[in-house]
């Protein structure tokens, strides 16, 4: 989409918080690839989702600023390519932070470890 984006390294990462809007994405989302970036297959049934900029993979704990719901994923792909977006999430972890019905919340996600 003409912007390129350059992931932090390990030592960026781990700390790393920021705040914004998450989203959820799902099978129809991934471009019929049916794979995430990290090549596994896309299980809509984990606590997983995708970063712009952290290194996958990468454990991750997302709050949901609106009701302070919080998990812990994996991140394991790259997006969300929609300008003011900072994370999306499986439909599993958009359920579990009390939003997949709304689709959009206000998040602040916390880098707690890279690798597996």
């Amino acid at each position: 989409m003409g912007t390129r984006y350059i992931p932090m390294t390990p030592q960026q990462a781990v700390g790393f918080s920021e705040t914004g809007i998450a989203s959820w994405y799902d099978e129809r989302s991934l471009f019929s690839r049916g794979t995430t970036a990290l090549g596994e297959p896309f299980r809509p049934r984990e606590m997983a989702g995708a970063h712009k900029t952290i290194p996958i993979p990468a454990r991750v704990r997302v709050t949901n600023l609106g009701n302070s719901r919080s998990i812990v994923i994996r991140v394991n792909d790259r997006g969300p390519f929609v300008r003011g977006r900072v994370i999306d999430l499986t439909p599993a972890a958009a359920r579990r932070l009390g939003f997949k019905d709304q689709g959009l919340t206000r998040v602040r996600i916390e880098v707690l470890s890279v690798g597996d």
